[in-house]
């Protein structure tokens, strides 16, 4: 259990300083941070396109229905 916080935590800081370093960069910070918003935007553009191909393959809800209405 403890090692499972311990990833989640860093991750955790890790996208919390990812967030930072794109608001320090849009407010004309030093090149590294720069550098880090660039990766950080990719990355939240890879887990938005990551959830839109889950949801073609017809992740609905827990019922089969794709739009959550149930028929019963």
């Amino acid at each position: 259990m403890s090692m499972i916080l311990i990833v989640l935590s860093v991750v955790l800081l890790l996208v919390a300083g990812g967030c930072a370093c794109v608001v320090w960069a849009g407010r004309g910070g030093p090149p590294w941070t720069r550098a880090v918003a660039t990766a950080t935007l990719a990355a939240g553009e890879l887990v938005r396109a990551s959830r839109r191909s889950d949801g073609r393959r017809g992740g609905g809800d827990l019922d089969g229905s794709a739009d959550g209405s149930s028929n019963g």
